[in-house]
């Protein structure tokens, strides 16, 4: 016994075999055994125990100096940068060529002149954005081949029909309400010398060039089919243009001054506004199947039970808006605005979403006389003077830009205020924003008051040419029924030409797009609604971008700002004044050549 403690003291500790308190009491298992050498056997199960528990202590240790390292060392060191430079241009072959390489903008703006046309986004179930194709959505910028190579005065959109003026004043129709069986382009009412439309549910109202307004039908069998019921035969007239018959009404205000003339028209759903070369606004009634009855003609107690005599859509004089001169009209699905050259607002109409810029009153559900809208009081303690600039409204909603002029405070001295008589634009919208559709970042079901679209407001570039920062406008605001698109009043370039330096580039105005995309009409290829004003990529879909060595990069759409070019490849063809311009419709979209 004393041979073995003395073995055990020699012994490395990790190589002990575990021993028990009391020696007496431990016993190894036996188990029974009829043949001889049973101590061995005993020997031999004791000596693989041993074994076996040194080599998970050994084990254990092997893992412990493994681990110590990752266990004991510091935070790991940040990756080094790797800096990727531009990736090598091809060589120029030409100074033209040369922009090309260098700048997205410059080549959009070239292809808008060299190739005029209609790109048209969203829903296709009615055979608009797409007259040629089965497709449900178009989600991403396509043309409208019908189009190519023209200039338009006007378009507009429905999901079911879309209607545009021809450089020539000429109206075109599409869409499966204007034929069913062939829903291409086709012109109709020719002669008029057009410049503007407007549509309703089911008509088209048309301003000629002098004055004359024009209610067409949406269906092409409605225009060459007889008087309709419950119609005056005496306000109907016709065009013949071989070999189809088009059938249309006159909205004529019946005490029109001497020289004083239609210069705008608006229209919604069922109703149309019509401005006056004397800020005088009348409003009618424009579409065949229902008759407006939620305040948005503007005339109290206007029904279709208490109507006067005469034609259904026979316009009226607003009373309310007398006494102002109204320079701007808008309206919406169910409700008007009217801007006077002063400055002030004025709403009636619908608002169950809060469009009318008022805190919805179930009792109240709309207003049906002319009521101002107070930027005054929204502006109150800012220090700023508003002077609201124009006005848009679509669907449910309404928008207005401001230039809110710095002034001297309630407790302030103008000699103490650094930036007085400074202008900031600002852009506000009222109304549903379930869609996204106010631009705010906010998902609401109605509106309490008109709220600021902060991402187009405020903003501020520097202008080489006057060396001071400027404002930076809305130069147009397209309204749709769930969304909207806005242009900005940018600095733009046109300029670059032979005579200009080698890297002097041409680029257009930042055009945003927000709302409702159920139907693709953002044009981003993806379908979820946004809040948030957002740049969509160009027309094209980058295609003139690859050419350049630029594929797989993302460039923004920029819109082309009105100049006097040669249209046609390689700015060889006739000389015109051309702009590119975005119309938002009933979850369709479009940007075309505009005359």
């Amino acid at each position: 016994m004393a041979i073995r403690r003395a073995a055990l003291r020699q012994t490395s500790l990790i190589c002990r075999p575990i021993r028990t308190t009391n020696p007496t009491i431990r016993q190894w298992t036996r188990l029974i055994n009829t043949e001889s050498g049973g101590r061995d056997a005993g020997s031999r199960r004791g000596g693989a125990g041993k074994f076996l528990a040194g080599m998970l202590v050994a084990l254990a240790a092997g893992s412990a100096v493994a681990l110590y390292p990752s266990m004991t060392k510091g935070p790991p060191k940040p990756r080094e940068a790797v800096i990727e430079y531009e990736k090598e241009r091809p060589a120029a072959e030409s100074k033209e060529d040369n922009r090309d390489l260098i700048s997205s903008q410059h080549i959009q703006v070239k292809k808008s002149w060299e190739n005029p046309g209609v790109y048209a986004w969203g829903s296709n179930s009615g055979r608009v954005a797409a007259p040629d194709s089965t497709e449900n959505v178009i989600k991403t910028p396509r043309r409208i081949r019908y189009f190519d190579g023209q200039l338009l005065r006007d378009l507009k959109l429905d999901r079911d029909f879309g209607a545009a003026v021809t450089e020539n004043g000429d109206l075109v129709q599409w869409g499966v309400a204007f034929s069913p069986l062939n829903p291409t382009p086709a012109e109709t009412l020719r002669g008029k010398n057009l410049v503007k439309i407007e549509i309703s549910r089911d008509r088209i109202i048309a301003l000629g060039k002098n004055g004359t307004v024009y209610s067409i039908p949406v269906s092409a069998s409605d225009q060459t089919s007889g008087e309709k019921p419950h119609q005056s035969s005496s306000s109907w007239f016709s065009f013949w243009s071989s070999p189809e018959t088009v059938n249309y009404r006159l909205l004529k205000p019946k005490n029109l001054g001497w020289g004083e003339s239609i210069v705008d028209i608006a229209s919604g759903l069922e109703h149309a506004l019509l401005l006056t070369s004397k800020g005088r606004v009348f409003s009618a009634a424009s579409s065949t199947s229902d008759f407006p009855s939620k305040g948005q003609l503007g005339i109290p107690g206007l029904t279709w039970a208490t109507r006067p005599k005469g034609p259904y859509d026979e316009p009226h004089e607003i009373l309310g808006l007398k006494g102002f001169k109204i320079a701007k009209i808008a309206a919406g699905d169910y409700h008007s605005l009217a801007l006077d050259s002063d400055g002030r607002v004025f709403v009636f109409g619908d608002n169950t979403s809060g469009q009318l810029g008022f805190e919805v009153e179930p009792q109240f559900p709309f207003v049906d006389a002319p009521i101002p809208l107070p930027f005054n009081k929204i502006y109150s303690g800012t220090g700023q003077q508003p002077r609201v600039t124009s006005i848009a409204a679509g669907g449910a909603n309404s928008f207005f830009t401001v230039d809110a002029k710095r002034i001297a405070g309630q407790n302030e001295e103008a000699g103490q205020v650094r930036d007085l008589g400074r202008i900031t634009a600002d852009t506000w919208a009222c109304g549903s924003g379930i869609w996204g559709s106010l631009g705010t970042g906010k998902w609401t079901h109605v509106s309490l008051g008109p709220s600021k679209i902060k991402s187009l407001s405020g903003l501020f570039e520097w202008d080489e040419k006057k060396d001071s920062a400027v404002p930076i406008r809305l130069a147009r605001l397209s309204a749709g029924s769930t969304h909207a698109a806005a242009v900005m009043d940018n600095v733009t370039s046109v300029d670059a030409s032979n005579g200009t330096p080698d890297n002097d580039t041409n680029w257009g105005a930042d055009i945003l797009f927000w709302g409702g995309n159920e139907h693709y009409q953002l044009g981003t290829g993806k379908r979820n609604n946004l809040s948030l004003p957002t740049y969509i990529e160009p027309l094209d879909g980058g295609a003139a971008d690859a050419e350049k060595g630029r594929k797989g990069e993302h460039h923004r759409f920029q819109i082309t700002p009105r100049a006097t070019v040669r249209i046609g490849e390689g700015g060889t063809g006739r000389k015109v004044s051309v702009e590119q311009r975005v119309e938002c419709g009933r979850f369709v979209t479009a940007v075309y050549s505009a005359t």
